[in-house]
Parts: structure tokens; sequence; C-alpha cells
């Protein structure tokens, strides 16, 4: 008996590292695909605009939907980079579906195809969603369907033809019996495309998805620069205030450090919106209409507006979203033309209630029409701290109305004022379970020492801000460890519309642990309430406190 060499058996894990190979292949070629649509997407959008670019229309429309409680969570926990993060879980979420198409495409190719096709119509719709859409809006994310599909099938085939279908068994190779050659070859099936190696379908997908990559980066690039307007802002001259305020007196500030400027630099102030793009808008096709319930509706251009007799105001704003002790308020000089003149230019009539302010995006703001027109200076604002509103702050025109959150008073980009009732229109936050009035509640916070601060025993200063808008604040009071209220000492009163100083020394602060809280009393004499509110419905309340370290 003669020994036959045996076959050594293939590693059983090749056939296991294949799959997974085959497995991160077709999800790649669904990222590729993705990254392909989302550039022809945002390169489409260059015509149309950056609002209509698909993750932003999406976006846009989740922040839409999203329940008050989500996005109140949202603002509470991750702040002003609550928008970074909605994009980056539209990313993550559509990364994810992408894969999941790859890996149908390869198998099933008009089932992923399918789902590029779904996100392009998700898109359409949400864009078409949008106040003041028009049909074009639709077109970036259709686009991007289109491509992400054709992407999906093309390099879906490439994957396919990695692996060459079984040669025949030899007894099918041998021609048939009774049947001369030439006839046999007649009868033979069309040849199989010729397979590809799997080099080249990696290279297919990797140059698919930095083209893709590079288009989505290329057409917000072009967009951005297509549609800015820092060139139409720069330009803007600003007329001289017919009555200019006096410079504030430095008494306003207490000299404690690391305290607020009481005057918030305009790179520092804070911004809480809805608008996942700024708007932006030049002022030379800029008009603010005027209508509803008023005798002579009046459209005004930016040109007009500025040879109205302009007035400064220095006002508070603060964001009703705000939690006790919290970085959503900013002090600033703001320059615009007198809001309840126009109206009364405009000839209000009896019985409206609620005046409308609706941004370029779509925002929709309410304010109660009697305390616009009850003496209060309430501005349409071109300028704040002696320059043109920057565009994340609404320019080239926003509202300002003292004595309520930004929410029912501060329309950003403003395009429209309507005069209506309460009853006939409930503005974007009041459809949310909002308050409808907005009237600021009386807020304090310490800010020195910070929290969980180390301080040295001995005297420690103790500093913050109060505010109380269009009643003003009469006393601040501070105490420790539960102890006795003590009169902290006020700045200078710069107005009932501005917020006030304060600072407390704390005498012999004690070696340990200590809790530190504030309050306020507003001009009125209502003492700040102590018990805890969060923000919804109709803005927080309660005492700040902070926990310091003496050593």
């Amino acid at each position: 008996m003669t020994n036959q060499p045996t076959p050594s058996a293939a590693p059983s894990g090749h056939p296991r590292r294949r799959r997974i190979a085959r497995t991160l292949g077709a999800a790649a070629i669904g990222l590729a695909a993705a990254a392909a649509a989302l550039g022809a997407g945002e390169l489409a959008a260059y015509a149309v605009g950056a609002r209509s670019a698909p993750v932003i229309a999406v976006g846009s429309a989740a922040i839409d939907l999203t329940p008050t409680p989500l996005k109140e969570y949202a603002v509470r926990t991750f702040g002003t980079h609550d928008k970074a993060v909605l994009l980056g879980g539209i990313y993550l979420t559509m990364a994810l579906l992408a894969a999941l198409a790859g890996l149908l495409a390869v198998r099933r190719p008009l089932a992923g195809a399918a789902v590029f096709g779904a996100f392009g119509g998700l898109g359409a719709w949400a864009a078409l969603s949008r106040p003041g859409a028009a049909a074009a809006d639709c077109a970036p994310s259709l686009v991007a369907g289109l491509v992400g599909a054709a992407t999906v099938l093309i390099l879906a085939r490439l994957q396919r033809r990695t692996t060459p279908a079984p040669p025949p068994a030899a007894e099918e190779r041998e021609p048939a019996e009774g049947l001369e050659p030439a006839e046999q070859r007649t009868t033979d099936p069309a040849p199989a495309p010729a397979p590809i190696g799997r080099r080249t379908v990696l290279t297919a997908t990797a140059a698919t998805f930095a083209t893709g990559a590079l288009a989505g980066v290329g057409g917000r690039v072009l967009t951005d620069r297509r549609f800015d307007v820092t060139a139409a802002r720069d330009a803007v001259r600003l007329p001289a205030p017919t009555r200019p305020l006096p410079p504030l007196p430095a008494a306003v500030h207490p000299n404690v450090p690391g305290l607020s400027p009481f005057t918030t630099p305009n790179a520092d102030f804070y911004r809480v919106d809805t608008a996942l793009t700024l708007p932006r808008i030049d002022p030379r096709d800029w008009a603010l209409r005027i209508h509803g319930l008023v005798d002579h509706p009046q459209s005004i251009t930016f040109d007009q507006l500025l040879r109205e007799p302009l007035e400064e105001l220095d006002h508070t704003l603060s964001c009703v979203s705000n939690e006790v002790g919290g970085p959503y308020v900013g002090t600033t000089r703001w320059l615009g033309a007198a809001l309840p003149a126009l109206l009364r230019r405009a000839g209000v009539r009896a019985g409206a209630d609620q005046l409308v302010g609706r941004s370029q995006d779509g925002m929709t703001i309410g304010t109660p029409l009697e305390s616009v027109l009850d003496g209060r200076r309430a501005l349409l604002a071109v300028a704040m701290n002696g320059e043109a509103l920057p565009v994340a702050h609404g320019f080239p025109c926003r509202s300002v109305v003292p004595g309520f959150y930004g929410y029912t008073s501060a329309t950003k980009w403003l395009v429209e004022l309507e005069v209506t009732t309460f009853a006939a229109f409930d503005p974007y936050w009041v459809r949310r379970g909002w308050d409808r009035t907005g009237t600021v509640r009386t807020a304090s916070r310490i800010e020195v020492p910070a929290p969980f601060a180390k301080v040295p025993a001995g005297d420690v200063d103790v500093a913050g801000t109060a505010w109380a808008t269009h009643r003003g604040v009469a006393a601040v009071e501070v105490r420790v460890d539960g102890g006795p209220w003590q009169q902290a000492d006020l700045a200078a009163d710069a107005g009932p519309d501005l917020w006030r100083q304060w600072s407390y020394r704390w005498a012999g602060a004690p070696p340990g642990t200590h809790r530190i809280e504030v309050r306020a009393t507003d001009a009125a004499g209502a003492v700040q309430p102590e018990q805890r509110a969060a923000p919804f419905p109709a803005g927080a309340t309660g005492w700040h406190s902070t926990v310091v370290t003496v050593t």
C-alpha cells in the first residue's frame, strides 16, 4: 500500500474572516454612498440656500417635532452646544442606516437603494414643512436621494463581482451527446462578467467616500460664501441717536475680581434659538411688513428704518430657559427705532391685544400689545454696543421689549409684524405649552466665589448679579449655612430695565465647607421665592446657592 500525501485542510478561520471582510465592505459601500449623497445635496443647496441642505432641513424639522421636555433637557444638559449634539445625532443615525443600506444592497440591490430614496423623501418633506418654503427647497434632498441610490447600486454590483460563480462540474462541460461542437457552442449561456479584485472595489469605495466628503465640505463653503452678508453688514453706517444716553457710571460695577462685566460684550452675549443655520439677510433686500389689525399697513426698508429717529436703550435680556443661577442673560446698549411710534403711525385698531413678530426663518414671537404701548422703550433694534447687530443676534433688525423673556419679546431676523389677538393666533412657543405672557421673574446669582472654589480663611468677597427687568432690584440678601440673612451692598442703580450687581464681605469665614445662598427683592417689594421651579412653562424660580471650601 503506497502512502498518499494528505491534503492540508484550509484554516478554519478563513471563511469566517472572509465573511467579516465582506460584511465590512458592504457597510463601507453604504457609508460611501451616504457621503456621495450628502455631497450632492450640499452642492445643490448652493443654488437654493443653506437651510435647504438635507441634514439642516431634517434637523430643523426635528427641532419643531421634539417634545418640550426633551428640548429643555437638551438645553439644560448641552447648553449652547445643543445644536451640535442634534446634528451629530443625525449624522450618526444616517451612518447606521447607510451601513444597513450597503448590507442590503449587496444581497437585494433595490432594497438598499430604497433606503436612500426614503432619506431623500424625508429630507424633501422636511424642507417643504418649513415656514415660507418654496418648491425648490426640496431639490437638494431629492438630488441626495437619487445620487445615494445610484451610488449604492453601482458599488454593490462591483462588490458582487468579487466572488466569481463556481465553475461547472466536469460532466457539465462535456459536449452533449449527438451534438457537434459548433452546435454545442450555440447552446452555451452567455459568459458571466469577469470577476474583479477586492482591491478595485476598496479603491472605488474609498474614492467615492473621499469625493462625497470633499463635495459636502466644498458645497457648504460655497453656499456660505454665496450668502455671506459680512460685507453688507460692515457697510452699514449707523446714524447717531437723536437722544444719546450718557455712559454708564463706573459705580454700576463692584470692583470684585471674577464678577461679570456690567455690559456684556457682543461676543459673549448668549444665543438660544432654533436656527441650525443662521439666516443671512442683505439689508438692501430687507423690508419689514407691518399689517394685521391696523388702519395703514406699511412696508419699511432698511434705509427708511435708519432714517427714523433712533433711540438708545440699556437693557438686560434673559432667556426663559435659564436655570436658577444660569448664564443665559446679558446686558447691552441697543440702538433702534421706537416701536410704539411705528405702530401708532400704522393705526392700531380697537380689540388688538397681541403683536406677533415673524423671523425670516419662520419663528413667531408674541408680545402683549398693551405692554409695547404703555410707555416702555420698545425698539426695532439695528445695533448693540455701538455696532450693527451681529448675524447671530438678528442682523439686520430685531425687536426688543423690556420686561419680558426673549421668547415673547425679542424676534431676531425680523421681517414681519402682525397686530392681532391672542385668541386668533398662538406663537411658536405658546403652541408648545409655554406661558403666553413671559414676564421676567426676579432672579439673582452668585458669581464670586465660583462653585466648589477653595478660598483662604478670613474675610471673603461674595458678589453677583440680580435682575427683575422693568421692575428693578431694591435689595439683595446673602446668608451662609442657613444663618440669618445679611444685606448685600448694591452697586449704583442704572435703571429698572437693567440688572444690578451686588457684593458682600463675609467676615471671618471659618475653615470648612460652607453653603452660600442669595435672594433678591424687586422694586415693588416682592421677595424672590425660595421654592424651586423649572424653567418650563414660565421661567425658573428659587434661591441660587453655591458651595465653597474655606482653607
